[in-house]
């Protein structure tokens, strides 16, 4: 069945709060989807965000993102009253502004939480149920804000001298001070840090309010969040979700599981993420995630990684992996280098880790994003185990047989994009691309390329491609400076926000017209 949808963050949804959430705005595209004939909502990585904002470097695998509960339904619940929202900073409605959101939404949520009952059965249920990663990410979050708030960034002490001077090399100056204004794990006191049972016992009680709080955050997300995915399934609509195949650094989940990853007894990573240098960067991207030790993973049925895929499947109900090329093969980058040119392959756990998923929970409901700089032997992986790739109509247009061509497809199985999150806006990428490549992609569609943000959603709906995904910075004919994502630029990113007059009939219709002539109309 082929189905047509679009790609948006719920970050960028509209709203008063600074941020979009998971409120009316969210509902209201739903509805717009609907009216568009729309079967596909794809979203980026739905975690707790840690420095930097992004939803690829979250401080668990598993917990949702508090900047994106809605205050408008936490009154709704009764948690908030009118008063408690009615007094709105003045955010800017265009750019997410992080840090003002953050401090913002947190003073809600603490009054939210003063006036929440731990004795509701549902909370109980919820803690129960995912016991697993919440318990460990709730002490994790108290113990970050707990040593912040007790040292006051001592810099004289010989404890930071000494973590200082073992980062510095790696992260730069100020990327030391972030970790440790952060208070990462690895910076914790020894007992903490190596998670021994008494400071286990220690914290989780001097922490127990802390703890309760983080709990009721993660209650609340997973409540508005599957109250939204019942609404929008009920439309016919199902949405995509987005895994990131590493974790952060500075994560629950590092510091729960140090032996499923390249972590020294110091709490820092041996060899970490990152690709070669490819399309986006010369000297390839750093993004500094600790490796997995596949053999431990191997040793335990791949269990942390079915319990993720499991987890994620429960809010979503198709789930693209990022750099699915790294189940074949990852690129490992010595700790403390500089950029990722001196890195080297090694082998990844190939399709063993999605048999043990597949036996476990049954079909795969995943699509691998297969792009870069690739082997034969990723197309081999993916094939086998019947996987949709992707192709991005961005880069097709540098010679007359690139693959990404709509002509050249020589399979169904795939997603079609315009672009994806780390591509430029299409008409930014048409503004700023050479004329060879313009030349060719209005000869190819037969077009004036004055309207080319349409002119590639329709080649995008037209193609073969069993599903078909636009952004919605596409779907709203925005120029760069709606990009969503540089890859490679440490700052400025994660803040596209659109207001909710964008969103036309006009471009509704526009969409149903395509997805009915091209036979991807589902509603």
């Amino acid at each position: 069945m082929r189905k047509c949808g679009i790609l948006l963050h719920p970050t960028s949804l509209p709203g008063r709060y600074g941020i979009g959430d998971l409120g009316k705005s969210a509902y209201h595209f739903a509805d717009y989807l609907e009216k568009a004939g729309q079967s596909l909502w794809q979203i980026l990585p739905l975690g707790h965000t840690g420095f930097g904002d992004s939803p690829y470097q979250s401080f668990s695998a598993f917990a949702g993102n508090p900047l994106i509960i809605s205050p408008d339904l936490l009154a709704e619940d009764g948690y908030l009253s009118e008063k408690d929202i009615s007094n709105v900073p003045n955010f800017n409605d265009v750019k997410v502004d992080y840090g003002a959101v953050q401090t913002y939404k947190e003073g809600l949520l603490k009054k939210a939480f003063l006036n929440f009952k731990k004795s509701d059965k549902d909370y109980k249920s919820f803690c129960r149920k995912n016991s697993f990663w919440l318990n460990d990410y709730a002490l994790f979050m108290s113990l970050k804000n707990y040593f912040i708030q007790k040292r006051k960034f001592e810099y004289e002490s010989r404890e930071y001298k000494a973590y200082y001077k073992q980062t510095v090399k790696a992260l730069g100056e100020n990327g030391v001070k972030d970790c440790y204004y952060g208070a990462s794990w690895n910076s914790f006191p020894e007992d903490i840090k190596k998670r021994e049972d008494s400071a286990i016992k220690k914290y989780t009680k001097l922490l127990k309010d802390d703890i309760d709080f983080y709990k009721f955050i993660q209650y609340v997300f997973f409540k508005q969040w599957i109250m939204l995915k019942k609404y929008v399934n009920d439309k016919g609509i199902e949405i995509i979700g987005d895994i990131p195949i590493f974790v952060a650094a500075d994560s629950a989940d590092t510091w729960a599981q140090r032996d499923l990853f390249y972590i020294n007894e110091k709490g820092f990573p041996t060899e970490v993420a990152g690709v070669p240098p490819d399309y986006f960067s010369a000297d390839g991207q750093l993004w500094g995630n600790p490796l997995y030790d596949w053999d431990k993973h191997k040793e335990d049925g791949y269990s942390w990684w079915i319990k993720r895929v499991e987890a994620v499947l429960e809010l979503v109900d198709f789930v693209r992996i990022d750099h699915f090329r790294a189940f074949e093969s990852y690129w490992s980058i010595p700790y403390g280098a500089k950029t990722a040119v001196k890195g080297k392959w090694k082998k990844g756990p190939q399709r063993e880790v999605f048999d043990a998923i597949s036996n476990r929970l049954g079909g795969l409901n995943i699509i691998a994003e297969d792009l870069g700089d690739l082997n034969p032997e990723v197309g081999i992986l993916r094939d086998g185990l019947g996987l949709p790739g992707m192709k991005i109509l961005q880069f097709a247009f540098d010679n007359h047989g690139n693959d990404y061509l709509p002509h050249n497809y020589t399979t169904d199985n795939f997603v079609v994009y315009t672009g994806t999150h780390d591509n430029d806006t299409t008409k930014g990428w048409y503004e700023s691309t050479n004329e060879e490549c313009r030349d060719y992609a209005r000869r190819l569609m037969q077009v004036s390329g004055d309207d080319i943000s349409w002119d590639l959603i329709r080649l995008a709906v037209s193609s073969t491609a069993k599903y078909c995904v636009i952004p919605i910075q596409d779907v709203l004919c925005l120029g760069s400076e709606a990009r969503m994502n540089t890859p490679g630029v440490a700052s400025g990113n994660w803040q596209f926000r659109f207001k909710s007059e964008q969103l036309t009939d006009e471009s509704a219709e526009g969409l149903r017209y395509l997805c009915d002539i091209y036979n991807r109309l589902q509603n």
